[in-house]
């Protein structure tokens, strides 16, 4: 049980000493860049899988 206590002291000291937290606006710009780059990566994907998909379309049509 002392080592769940010296754990949990131990991590709590490191979660509020040594780590450095980002700034409110920090978090807000980097969670709008993950937006975009999300949104790009979907439309990007749905394109190569329309493009595939009408290539399928043209390859059975055959």
């Amino acid at each position: 049980m002392s080592k769940l206590k010296s754990f949990i002291t131990a991590s709590y000291d490191e979660m509020r000493h040594k780590v450095s937290w980002p700034k409110y606006s920090e978090l807000q710009n980097s969670s709008v860049l993950v937006l975009v780059a999300s949104l790009i990566f979907a439309i990007l994907i749905g394109l190569i899988d329309l493009g595939f998909d009408k290539v399928m379309d043209i390859f059975y049509s055959l």
